[in-house]
């Protein structure tokens, strides 16, 4: 009697995704991992802005060891690498960057905790987001896991409010779920650091 063949191993897949934080570069490490063509177009920002856009390419090169990496961007202004299979997010605020590397779709945003966060409330917290959580921060942390929610969804024209949600938190974990447009479950990273926050996907 032939026996049935037995079945393949299981074949398990981990997600491997890599976060840099960092504050703006010196001149020395941004001339060694930035193009004269960046460096060019950067000299009309100003210069908090400059340090962030040109410290964030550098970071890329630096942890890739390739100062030849070149940046594109989609119809969403959302930067990747070309021709790498690699997905890049990038975040970056008075003077700090974030950057996340991974095989997988991310995100991420970091902003600073000093930021008029209540004045802006009623634009993106929900009554029921709003009774999630009484901690401090509350709300920044909000309002950084829905800007990552809108760049993980890659497209224009998501109201924070109604099309954004956030579903649980743990801050003990330092994790949120949240949903776009009423999808699947999206899970979150979230990190405070000095007088920042950030949070990842």
């Amino acid at each position: 009697m032939r026996m049935a063949a037995e079945p393949p191993p299981e074949i398990l897949v981990f997600s491997m995704l890599h976060l840099y934080l960092s504050q703006t570069l010196g001149e020395a490490e941004i001339g060694a991992w930035t193009t004269q063509e960046e460096r060019a177009v950067a000299a009309a920002f100003t210069p908090l802005r400059r340090a962030e856009w040109l410290s964030w390419r550098a970071v890329v090169r630096r942890e890739l060891g390739s100062p030849s990496v070149r940046f594109v961007y989609d119809e969403c202004g959302a930067p990747s690498i070309e021709g790498s299979t690699l997905h890049l997010a990038v975040s970056h605020c008075q003077g700090s960057i974030a950057v996340v590397l991974s095989d997988t779709p991310c995100a991420v945003d970091i902003e600073t905790l000093d930021r008029p966060f209540e004045r802006l409330a009623s634009r993106y917290l929900s009554p029921a987001e709003a009774l999630l959580s009484d901690k401090p921060h509350w709300l920044a942390l909000v309002w950084c896991a829905k800007e990552t929610l809108y760049k993980f969804a890659g497209r224009r024209g998501l109201d924070l409010l109604h099309d954004l949600r956030i579903e649980e938190a743990d801050f003990t974990a330092g994790t949120l779920v949240g949903s776009i447009c009423g999808g699947d479950p999206v899970v979150m990273q979230s990190l405070f650091l000095d007088s920042r926050v950030v949070v990842w996907i």
